[in-house]
Parts: structure tokens; sequence; C-alpha cells
């Protein structure tokens, strides 16, 4: 049964969900599993209908100490039916990365994972699979019906997402396939099944939960929208790739929005975390922020964590492996088997995109370029059975065939063959051996998310601590070269390896040349380096590092106000200063009309005309509201722009009593019958000669941005730009124009969009002190105070509200009203959602104003003297 708080989510995904049978068992009048107590033995029902911005659990907590759960597509265990046929036996997985992280976090953790099996498992013994598991492992099965299995799996993870995280387009019907979006609701139904486990065992207020890979990046959204105040971590292991082959992705902003309602997000290198970055600018607008070291994005008011840290191996594991006996008598083996030749490994999963047939091909080119390696230089390459399927797989495995025939043939002689082509599974301890006496690792992957084959490689050199000098003879000797694609995650760690592009064959050739030419001092120093990286830098370095930045970006969890917003995929938490509050109209009438004198500062675009509307005139709505508001005299209301006061004055001319102050307050006029007056007396604008060809000159370089010339002030406007190269550029500008007016009399700032230069002394907040001034010295002190606006200008007005009351220039109990458009961080204390709730409650406003017939004292009358 699908919870009613989700049917947002499927609904944009499918559609219908009922023909897809859920995401588990389907057999009628099965019970549910039950949910999973910390207490042991202590079980209760699931409530699927808790709603949806719940923020507790009707679990309670028996932890005294944090729990983390750790969500996967596989459980790391290894499942395989007894000999009798009856039920099934369970080990650990010692090769997972989900059971090796363990060794990072801290002693008194509890971890708890959740995730499905290898095997099919039959609806009739899934109770009991799932009691074995829990009790003995502590692990939560998600069982999915093989029909679910097979369009998540097979379907969206492996023919959409994972070619196209390693760059590849589906170009035709036949290559690649093309989008099914039947697929993708399998998807997000799979995702929803495992947040259902999630949710039978989540104690929301003392866990964390972190989720791993491409398989699961739906899932954020349904637990971020169950609970709102989650601790919610991500790591992907597989390559983000570029904005330009992600915005191919019919549902790119669904799943950049899902992964957002994490907490903080893992990449493997700077460059996944810098194409994650970029999608979310030019997608969804967000930019990111660098402070002391850590890269945050702001969303909604909470800051999303970006994380860039590679995984390491588990040391103990490998070790573990050199020591035994078994490896030993292998090594021993191998080495009488290649006596008198200089292996070069190659350890790759058979898949399209670990270039082995490019290796192959360097290896061929290696011997034509230095026959002096013929009968000498031996590759091995290792292919791990496929996890995937397909024609192109097919195509790749039928081409690596027959290039290893091909070089045998050509190279080969009695007792040498230069390939030796191992297609099969292979041992730890076979694969370990290999490692030993391999000169050489061979990765030329076209793109891997880390991989790390090179880091096992390097510890199997260097051998067991504390060996003797005898055992290390044995061993060989303490060095190691390593050629590395620079496609691969591991590659920026291992600055001692030879870094090649796999598709240049000559220069891949030269380099294993290279690397098996080296002398052996200058083998044993790149050894050295590269174990002293991956020594420190396991895989319990790696877990530590994440769960305590983890810790870090939720450190402000339960001291935020939080609530949901959104359908569907656009779900999303605000979470704002406690005190930050929806602005009450009823609140605000009933303190409008206690009061005797009151300013209301109203801002334009973005408060009263929506912010992304071409035509900016203001409706006759915006006109009658505004005067029904100027006719009362009680009060004195404004327009505080930036906009010229040529196109205010024009626009707001049936507008008599209101007031203007555009650009900022450089100009401002008390009511249509005043005169303009200036902030400032007698100011230089030569800067604005100094200024102007170094906006021209970056509008000449970035297409879309252009150049606006007020009266007292120059704006450069990159909203029409390419987002990633206008905000550069804008940032370039920004620390230009600092530069060349550093000794004039001026600001430089940059908003949204925009990088304005402007006189020094003005802002919305001093034109907001000066109505409260003029206001106070006429004996009509305000006791009601209100000001809109959306933007980073309006800030300077908010700011000063607080100060007020301590500068004399309100009373403590006059009403003060700072209130942004749009749920965000702002320095006001109360929002309104969009220009229609400004509307609505300024015409509340309004319909409670005393209404004169008289022209006379209508407003803030002040004649030029007693402003000056």
């Amino acid at each position: 049964m699908m919870s009613r708080s989700y049917t947002n989510l499927l609904d944009l995904a499918a559609g219908n969900f009922a023909a897809l049978g859920g995401g588990g068992s389907s057999r009628s009048g099965m019970r549910r599993m039950q949910r999973v107590m910390t207490v042991p033995g202590t079980l209760s029902e699931l409530d699927d209908e808790e709603p949806a911005n719940s923020v507790s659990s009707d679990v309670p907590s028996s932890l005294t100490s944090d729990r983390i759960i750790i969500v996967a597509n596989q459980l790391p265990v290894r499942a395989r039916r007894r000999p009798d046929g009856r039920g099934w036996s369970f080990a650990w997985d010692e090769d997972s990365l989900l059971l090796q992280l363990k060794d990072g976090l801290p002693d008194d953790m509890e971890v708890l994972y959740i995730g499905s099996l290898k095997v099919d498992v039959d609806p009739t013994e899934q109770d009991d699979v799932a009691q074995t598991l829990l009790e003995r492992f502590k692990c939560v099965p998600a069982f999915l019906s093989p029909d679910l299995h097979e369009k998540y799996y097979q379907g969206f993870c492996k023919q959409h997402l994972w070619p196209l995280f390693h760059y590849m387009l589906p170009f035709s019907a036949n290559h690649g396939g093309r989008f099914d979006r039947s697929l993708w609701e399998s998807y997000v139904l799979a995702n929803k099944h495992f947040f259902q486990k999630v949710v039978e065992v989540i104690n929301p207020e003392d866990d964390y939960v972190w989720i791993h890979d491409y398989h699961l990046m739906a899932l954020p959204t349904f637990l971020r929208r169950r609970f709102n105040r989650l601790r919610i971590g991500f790591f992907l292991h597989s390559p983000f790739p570029s904005s330009e082959i992600y915005r191919t992705l019919p549902v790119r902003e669904e799943i950049l929005k899902a992964l957002l309602n994490c907490d903080l997000i893992g990449f493997h290198t700077f460059d996944y975390a810098r194409h994650f970055l970029s999608c979310c600018s030019r997608m969804l607008g967000i930019e990111y922020q660098s402070k002391r070291g850590y890269i945050g994005l702001d969303y909604f008011g909470r800051t999303v964590g970006i994380k860039i840290m590679p995984v390491g191996i588990h040391m103990g594991q490998v070790q573990s492996v050199l020591r035994l006996p078994d490896r030993e008598w292998r090594v021993a083996e191998l080495r009488q088997q290649f006596e008198g030749k200089t292996v070069l490994l190659g350890v790759d999963d058979m898949d399209i995109f670990k270039g082995i047939n490019l290796k192959l091909l360097a290896f061929e080119q290696m011997l034509k370029m230095h026959p002096k390696w013929l009968g000498r230089a031996v590759l091995v390459q290792i292919a791990n059975p496929a996890r995937g399927r397909g024609r192109d797989l097919e195509e790749v495995q039928a081409e690596i065939r027959d290039s290893c025939k091909r070089i045998n043939e050509e190279f080969g002689q009695d007792g040498y063959n230069p390939v030796v082509f191992i297609d099969r599974d292979v041992s730890s301890v076979e694969r370990i051996a290999f490692y030993t006496v391999a000169e050489c690792v061979v990765v030329t992957a076209v793109r891997d998310g880390m991989n790390l084959t090179p880091y096992e490689y390097i510890v199997c050199r260097q051998g067991i601590p504390g060996q003797s000098e005898s055992e290390t003879e044995v061993d060989g000797p303490r060095r190691s070269m390593l050629v590395v694609s620079e496609f691969i995650g591991c590659s920026p760690s291992l600055s001692g390896a030879i870094r090649i592009n796999p598709w240049n064959i000559e220069s891949t050739a030269e380099a294993m040349n290279e690397a098996i030419s080296l002398s052996d001092g200058e083998k044993q120093l790149r050894h050295e380096k590269h174990y002293r990286y991956v020594s420190t830098h396991d895989v319990a370095y790696w877990a530590r590092s994440f769960h305590q930045d983890l810790e870090r970006s939720c450190k402000d969890h339960f001291r935020r106000t939080c609530w949901g917003i959104g359908l569907g995929f656009g779900f999303r938490v605000v979470a704002l200063d406690p005190n930050f509050r929806k602005l009450n109209v009823d609140s605000i009438v009933a303190a409008y009309e206690a009061s005797k004198n009151r300013a209301i500062l109203l801002d334009y675009d973005g408060t009263l005309v929506p912010q992304l509307t071409i035509n900016k005139i203001p409706t006759a709505t915006v006109i009658r509201i505004i005067n029904e508001l100027c006719a009362d005299k009680k009060n004195a209301v404004f327009i505080v722009s930036g906009r010229g006061r040529n196109s205010l004055e024009k626009w707001f001319a049936p507008c008599p009593q209101l007031g203007i102050a555009a650009e900022h307050g450089y100009f401002m006029r008390w009511n249509g019958d005043a005169s303009w007056e200036t902030s400032m007396q007698n100011c230089d604008f030569g800067w604005m000669q100094m200024a102007e060809p170094v906006m021209k000159l970056y509008t000449e370089s970035t297409d879309g941005s252009t150049i606006e010339t007020k009266e007292s002030a120059l704006v450069w406007h990159h909203q029409d730009a390419d987002p990633g190269f206008g905000s550069a550029q804008a940032k370039e500008m920004l620390d230009h124009l600092e530069s060349v007016l550093a000794n004039e009399p001026v600001s430089v700032k940059s908003g949204q969009f925009i990088v304005e230069v402007k006189p020094q002394g003005v802002s919305k907040g001093l034109v907001a002190e000066r109505i409260l001034t003029t206001m106070k010295e006429q004996g009509r002190q305000a006791d009601f105070v209100l000001c809109i606006g959306d933007d980073r200008s309006d800030e300077d007005m908010f700011e000063n509200l607080s100060d007020l009351v301590k500068r004399g220039l309100v009373s403590s109990n006059t009403s003060l009203f700072g209130c942004t458009v749009g749920q965000k961080p702002s320095k006001a204390k109360y929002y309104l959602d969009d220009t229609n709730d400004v509307l609505s409650m300024l015409n509340a406003l309004a319909d409670a104003s005393e209404q004169f017939d008289s022209d006379d004292d209508l407003g803030l009358s002040l004649d030029k003297a007693s402003v000056s």
C-alpha cells in the first residue's frame, strides 16, 4: 500500500503505479514486516499515514549514543541456499565497502544496514530471512519484486544513469537506448520501498542516515518530506558528469532537487563536485560559497555541504590476505611461471568503460615500438565477470578476445604468450598474488568513479608490516609503478604515477615502456610516496572524515524553524531563524488601526510587481491600493527602489501623494508636487568615466550582458548570459572595478545577476532613517513602521529597523514590521510568499484606512526648508 503522504512524488514520476505492484511481496494477506525497534523484542506496526511534515517519530529512542543507518542498493552480506534446499545461510561480505567503513565510525555508534540481497528470496521466506538478518547482522533487507528490480536496476540504473554518468549519450535507439519513463517510475517506486524500510527502524531525533550511490538518488526527498530535521548524508561512488552531459537527462531537475534534500553530498574528486555545482547553478540558479575550506550551497535557508574525499581501501583486510599460507605458494607458482619476464598487470571489471581493449592495443604498440620487450614483457589481464549486459558489452568482449588472439599470434613464441587473459572469477588470494609479482599495474579506464586497484597493488608490493629482510626478498623489493588513466577518480591522489590519456595509444605505449624501464631507485621512491598516502587515507579515514562533516553540517538542525513546501520532487525544507515567521494579516491590521503616525516603505521590483515579469508598469490594482493608503493622513507612503527616477515618476503619476526614493535613495521626492532632491550635494561623477570602459570590456566578452546607466550609478546585468560564465565574469569585474575605483568615493557591490557602482552613503537604510527623522522633527514620530522588499538592497532597511528604538527615532511601543518577499534567510523578522501576498496584505491595510475627500494635510507634506 502506498502512503498517501507520498502520492505527489509518485504521481509526478509515474501517474499510475498500481500496475507495478509495489516494491516487495505482493502475496495476498501477507503481513507487513514489523517495525524494528532499538530495544530487542519490542515491535510496533508502521503507521503509513503519518503527516508529511512530521519532525518526530512514533519510535521512541532507547539509545544513549547516536546511530547511523547505512542505505545502499545491496547489503554487505553474502547469501546462499543451504545444500538441503531448506533455508538460507548468510555471511558478511568482507569485500564490501559498507562493512569496511565501520572502522572509521565512533566505537559506541550502532550501525544498521538497509539494502537488497543479491539473491531472490521467495515471498514465503522473506519474513524469516528478514528476522535472521536483523538479529544476526543488524541488516534490514528490502525485497523488491523481480519485475520491479529488473526495471529499477537493469533498467533505469544501468540503461540510463550508469552510462550517462560515464559520459555515454543515447545517440540512437540501438546505441544506449531512448529514455523510458516507465523505468524512471520504477526507480522512484524502488526508492520509495527503501524509504519505507528506513521508516520502519528510524529514530529521527537520534539517527544519521548515510545513503550510497546513484541507485538511491530519489530517496532523500522521501526522507526529508517525512522527517524535516533528519540528518542525511549521500555519497556518490560514480563520476558525476559535466553539465553539458547531465542536462540531457529528462529528469535532471528532479534528481538534483532530491540530492539537495541531503545535508552533505560527497564526491571522490573536485571535478565531480565541480560538475554537480555547475549543474545546480545552470539548472536551478543556485550558487555555492566556499568558507574556511568548506563548500556549501544555500538551499532555502539550509546549507547543503559538499564533501570531496576519495575513498580508500581497508588496509587490514589486504594485509590479512597477504598473511595467508595459500598466498605464499601461489606467489611462488607465479614467479616460476613468469620467471625472467616483466609482468604488467591489469585488473578490471568487464564493462564498456574500463578500456581493456585500449590497454591491449597500447601493449601491442609497445612491442612494436620497443622490440626489446619481445619475449620479456607479459601483460596479464584479469577481467572480472560483467555485472551488466547488452549488445555494447558483447561487442567489447568480442573485440578484447580478437585483440588477445591477434597479439599472441603475431608476437608469441614457444613458451611465451605476451598476453595472458583471465576471464573468470579470481579469488582474493590469487589477485593479491598477481599484485605481488607484477612490476607495473596499468589502468586505462575511459571513465571510472574511483578504482581501488592501484591502492591494493601498492599495499601488496609493500608487503606485511614488520617483515624481516629475508621475507622481503621472498616477496620482492618494495617498489611499484603505476600507469593510470587521467579519467579515474584515484588519479589525482597518485602523484607519482604516470598519467595517460587512454585514447592516445602511442602515448600509453610509451608510458608502459617508461614504467618498466625506470631504475629501481626511482620505482622505490615513487612507491614510498604512494604508500604513505594509501596507508593514511584508508577507508576508515574516509568514513571518519565524512561522518565528522555530516555532524558539522547538521549542528543547527534543532535550533532552526523548519517546514516543508512544494509538491513532488519540488519538495524542500525551508530552515529559518526561530523568530522569522510569516506576516499575519490580522495582526498587522490591528497594529495599523491602533497607530496614529505610520511610515510605509515599499520596494518595487519583486515586491509590487513580480521580479521575472517583462512588463514592469504597475497594474491598476497597485495604483488603487497606493492611492487608498496615501489618502489616509496618518500615512507616509514611499516607493523605495533602485530604479531611475524618470520611470518611477512616469509610472506613479496617478499617485500625487506618494513619496518616491529612486536609485536606492540618491534621488528623493516627498510627493507629486515636490521637487526632486539628492542625498548628496555637489557629487562628482567623474568615476563613471573610469568604470564604464571596464563594464564595456566585460559586456563585449560576455554574450547576453548589458549595462544600465543611471544618473547616479552604473549597473552591469548578466541575467541573460551563460550562468557559469556570467557569474565568473561578475566576480572578475568586481575585483577589477574595486581596483580601478579604490580611491573614488563609490561602493562596488554585487547582487542577483548584477554588479553595481554607486556613490558611497547611498542606501535604502539611509532613506528609511531620513524619513523617520523628518517625521520626528515635525512632531509626528512614527508608531507604526512597515518596510517590504525582496532583495539584498532591502536588507539595509531591515537592519536599520532594529536600531531605531536605540537611536530614539521611534519609541519602544512602535510596531515595527520588516518583511521580505519569499521564504529565505533575511534580517527581516517577517516574510510574505510572493507579490500576490504583498498586495493582499496592503489591500487589507487600505480597507482599514481612514479616507478623506480633501487634499489638505494628506500624507507627509514637507516643504524644502523642513527637509534641509
